[in-house]
């Protein structure tokens, strides 16, 4: 039998095997959203030293004795912290097996073991457990077993998973799982951002009864079943984090807005305003209401609460991780609409309804974290680019949610503080808010870069618009979008133009192409082609997903495509690109 047949075979008798085990467990309640006789999530690695680890992992009860057991004998333990996340809740908009008629808060509990001692390149096997007090009985309950290991070393050959805009999206499940058997176990996953979409509704990162919230997708628990082409096939994600650290960086579904007991997560969430304008309106003393402010413009406390994040918990952070320094940035704004109907609060207007209340107003696509030159971002990020462990690292990487460069719809108004122009009538009532967004003023292409080109950066990687397209700088700087992973929302080129404001001027909002003046690069393997057999720069597709893995030994970046639509068909490697330097 030849190697492509006996491939075939296999994978399909894999498929059955699969399929068989998922129906056998759905015939138990185990498949049910978590209960108090098991963990809520499997342990999974969190910002690794060299030589330690963090190990975290989420149940709902408190339970006692919450510990990692590790070593060659599992004969080691550390013993776990545990702490509750302070904002979980449910409601009508969640995907859970008990229906909510009403915003409910959700016990969630999150422990935190530290491994020390560690040898980088030395696998250590390690697992959990937790102890659950119920009806005067104690019950130990323990994960599977799974490896960890330090920080690597420098010249260690390290394969990254860069992966970005999950939020529950179809394709997820089935591109992990793709991941892991294609490229096997990676070292680690830096995630651009928009892990979830309501960062707050608990279900979407542990338990959406359809099968694909965030956590399942990434240890391999996912049951999502993809429809396409009429064929229904079953994925499961990929056993990922219980084994490789997981960075990630804050997108625009990791903020939420005004804080409700009350009003549904989905409200809340489009309900941000910037802090100068709930400073505005403080009646009351901060020293002794310290969460005030964010209660009533944003906050992004359920994702910090969620990681391990270093230095203080701040949103942004550095982190060397074999020859990479990563450098991992907020840069995100908030997303509305681009449309002008005049009931909508979107990104150029407000709603005609709110004119005169402005409680009610949404300010634009407003900053959540500011990166212009007189930003503390900015100054922490100066400081950083002249470290010793930026500049001796071999690969000099930021993270970012926003694009840079891109095709996408996402990048349009530019990255500035929104102007708003009021309008009013003769007798003085307001009869319009627009907005404008001065293109010079952009501080990711003003401010942002200039810093980037000076610190000869190699790859700037984000997300945000759903699709895959790269660029290269006149500096040779790399820029990756690789975000088109579960859907996407287009290209914008030829007669796919972004939705601009008529009267607005067009070197401002810039319809089709990139904003910023670069010509996407073609994938150099296998372009997709349009339907006259063009090669196509770019994927945006809602039925092809795309993952990307750099490979530090090679100091490549490889970017792969799966058809969901032919569930047996072969992942192909369509491009690949050298972010090697000559220094």
């Amino acid at each position: 039998m030849s190697k492509k047949p006996r491939r075939k075979l296999i994978r399909f008798i894999s498929s059955l095997l699969f399929i068989i085990t998922i129906v056998l467990i759905m015939q138990t309640p185990s498949i049910a959203p978590a209960t108090p006789s098991r963990l809520l999530t499997d342990p999974f690695l969190q910002f690794p030293t060299e030589n330690s680890i963090k190990v975290v992992w989420f149940t709902e009860f408190p339970g006692i004795n919450h510990q990692v057991i590790y070593g060659d004998n599992l004969d080691k333990v550390a013993i776990a912290k545990t702490s509750q996340l302070s904002r979980t809740r449910e409601d009508q908009g969640s995907k859970t097996i008990t229906p909510y008629s009403q915003t409910t808060k959700r016990d969630i509990w999150r422990h935190e073991g530290e491994i020390m001692g560690l040898t980088p390149g030395v696998k250590v096997p390690y697992q959990v457990s937790s102890t659950l007090q119920e009806k005067g009985n104690e019950t130990k309950i323990k994960s599977e077993v799974f490896s960890l290991t330090a920080s690597p070393k420098v010249g260690t050959p390290l394969k990254i998973l860069l992966t970005s805009d999950h939020q529950l999206k179809p394709m997820v499940a089935a591109n992990l799982q793709k991941v892991v058997e294609t490229v096997g176990k990676v070292d680690a996953i830096f995630f651009a951002g928009d892990l979830v979409n309501i960062a707050d509704r608990a279900s979407e990162w542990f338990d959406d009864n359809r099968g694909g919230a965030f956590f399942p997708c990434l240890q391999g628990k996912a049951h999502y079943q993809l429809e396409k082409a009429g064929e229904t096939t079953l994925y499961q994600g990929g056993e990922l984090i219980q084994h490789a650290p997981l960075f990630p960086a804050i997108g625009n579904h990791e903020v939420m807005g005004r804080f409700s007991d009350k009003t549904p997560l989905s409200q809340q969430f489009d309900d941000t305003i910037p802090r100068q304008v709930a400073e505005q309106n403080v009646s009351i003393d901060l020293k002794n209401n310290p969460n005030w402010l964010k209660n009533n413009s944003f906050n992004t406390d359920t994702y910090q609460e969620i990681f391990s994040l270093p230095q203080n918990n701040q949103p942004y952070y550095a982190v060397t991780f074999g020859d990479i320094r990563l450098v991992v940035l907020q840069v995100t704004n908030m997303w509305r609409s681009p449309s002008l109907d005049p009931k909508i609060k979107g990104r150029y207007q407000e709603a005609r309804h709110h004119l005169n209340t402005p409680e009610n107003w949404g300010y634009g696509q407003h900053i959540f974290e500011g990166i212009d030159s007189d930003s503390l971002q900015y100054q922490w990020l100066e400081k950083e680019l002249n470290s010793q462990s930026f500049k001796k690292a071999k690969y000099k990487i930021i993270m970012l949610h926003h694009p840079v460069h891109t095709l996408g719809g996402n990048i349009v108004p530019p990255y500035t503080d929104p102007l708003p122009q009021i309008e009013y009538d003769d007798e003085q009532q307001i009869k319009a808010v627009r907005y404008q967004y001065p293109k010079e003023k952009d501080y990711i292409i003003r401010d942002l870069m200039p810093l980037l080109e000076t610190a000869n950066v190699d790859l700037v990687f984000f997300g945000h618009s759903h699709l895959w397209n790269r660029f290269v700088s006149s500096r040779g700087i790399h820029f990756l979008e690789s975000s088109n992973v579960g859907n996407s929302y287009g290209a914008h080129l030829g007669d796919n133009k972004r939705p601009i404001p008529p009267d607005y001027s067009n070197s401002n909002y810039v319809e089709i192409g990139d904003p910023n003046g670069l010509d996407p690069i073609m994938p150099n393997i296998v372009p997709l082609t349009d339907e006259n057999n063009r090669p196509l720069s770019y994927i945006a597709s809602n039925d092809i997903t795309v993952f990307s893995i750099l490979d530090t030994a090679k100091g490549t970046i490889s970017s792969y495509r799966f058809d969901t639509r032919q569930p047996n068909s072969d992942v192909i490697k369509f491009d690949e690109f050298s972010i090697s330097r000559i220094r």
